[in-house]
C-alpha cells in the first residue's frame, strides 16, 4: 500500500502551513483568495520571510481544515501557546460528553458498541462488545492489544474467526485513510498499517490500496466461531463541533445484524445461553 506522507516534524510554520496547502490541493493564489489575503503574504509566511500573527494561523488552519492537534503544532511552531486542550477523557470538564458516550454504548446493547481514538485504540466498549470478544477471542481476549487494526489482521486474533477476511481487511484499510482526522493518516497510523501489512500470511495485494467501489451498498463482516455465525455491518459517528484534541479524534462504531440469526444470537449471548 502507498503510504500518506504525513505532516512534517518542523519547528518552522512555513512548512506546515505549505504542507496543508498542498494536501488540500491548493495553488497559493487559491489560498489567498479563501482566507482573504494577499498571494505575496502567503507566499511570504511559507518561505520564512513573514512571521505570521496567532490569528493569522487560526484563520489558515480553519481555512485548510487542518486537525485540532496539527492545528496546536502550528501555533507552536510560529511561537504561540497551543489553543486547544488535549483532555483525558475521563476529565470533569469531558462529563457530559462521558455521559453521551456511555447512553450510547448502553442503548446499543444486546449488539456490540466500540470507541476508538485516533490510531484505533479502543478506549470504550459496551458489555456486549465484551461478550462477543470474548466469545471469539477466549482467554487471548484479555491478552490482545487493544487496537481494533491489530486485532483484525493478527493470526492469534480476530483474523482467523473472519469467514470474509480478505475483503474486510481492504475495506478496513481503506477506512484508516478515509477516517484518519483531516483525511490524512499521521505518521503513527502509517507505522500501524505498515506493521499489520507484514503479519504472516496478509497478501501482498493489500498494499496496494484499491478505491475501485464496492458492488455492495454496505459491506458486513461475517464472524465465525464452531457453529455460531454471527453477520454484522456497522455505523460510525464522530462528534459534532469538539474543540479539543481528545473529542474531535474519537470514533464511536455501534454494530448492528445483517440477519434475524444474528439478532437472535446476539441476544442469546447476553442472556447466557449462545
Amino acid at each position: 500500500m502507498t503510504s500518506t506522507h504525513s505532516a512534517p516534524r518542523s519547528s518552522a510554520v512555513g512548512p506546515l502551513l505549505q504542507y496543508w496547502r498542498k494536501t488540500r490541493s491548493l495553488s497559493q493564489l487559491a489560498l489567498a483568495h479563501e482566507a482573504d489575503v494577499s498571494p505575496r503574504h502567503i507566499c511570504f509566511l511559507e518561505t520564512g520571510r513573514a512571521k505570521p500573527s496567532r490569528e493569522m494561523v487560526v484563520l489558515l488552519s480553519n481555512v485548510l481544515g487542518v486537525p485540532l492537534r496539527e492545528r496546536n503544532a502550528m501555533l507552536l511552531a510560529a511561537g504561540f501557546a497551543p489553543l486547544y486542550a488535549e483532555s483525558p477523557l475521563d476529565a470533569p470538564e469531558l462529563r457530559a460528553v462521558q455521559t453521551a458516550l456511555h447512553a450510547i454504548l448502553r442503548q446499543q446493547e444486546p449488539f456490540p458498541a466500540v470507541v476508538m481514538n485516533r490510531h484505533w485504540d479502543l478506549v470504550k466498549v459496551n458489555e456486549a462488545a465484551r461478550r462477543f470478544f470474548g466469545l471469539l477471542l477466549g482467554d487471548r481476549a484479555a491478552a490482545q492489544p487493544a487496537n481494533v487494526v491489530r486485532l483484525m489482521f493478527d493470526p492469534h486474533g480476530l483474523r482467523p474467526c473472519v469467514d470474509n477476511w480478505d475483503l474486510v481487511a481492504e475495506t478496513l484499510l481503506q477506512r484508516v485513510h478515509r477516517e484518519a482526522v483531516g483525511g490524512v493518516p499521521d505518521a503513527t497510523t502509517d507505522d500501524l498499517i505498515a506493521e499489520v501489512l507484514a503479519y504472516p500470511g496478509v497478501p501482498k495485494h493489500l498494499r496496494r490500496l484499491n478505491l475501485a467501489a464496492p458492488s455492495v451498498p454496505v459491506i458486513p463482516i461475517c464472524f465465525r466461531k464452531g457453529d455460531h455465525v454471527f453477520n454484522y455491518f456497522s455505523a460510525v459517528t464522530t462528534l459534532g463541533t469538539p474543540q479539543d484534541v481528545t473529542l474531535q479524534e474519537l470514533r464511536i462504531e455501534c454494530f448492528f445484524p445483517a440477519d434475524s440469526s444474528t439478532q437472535a444470537r446476539a441476544r442469546a449471548l447476553r442472556d447466557g445461553t449462545p
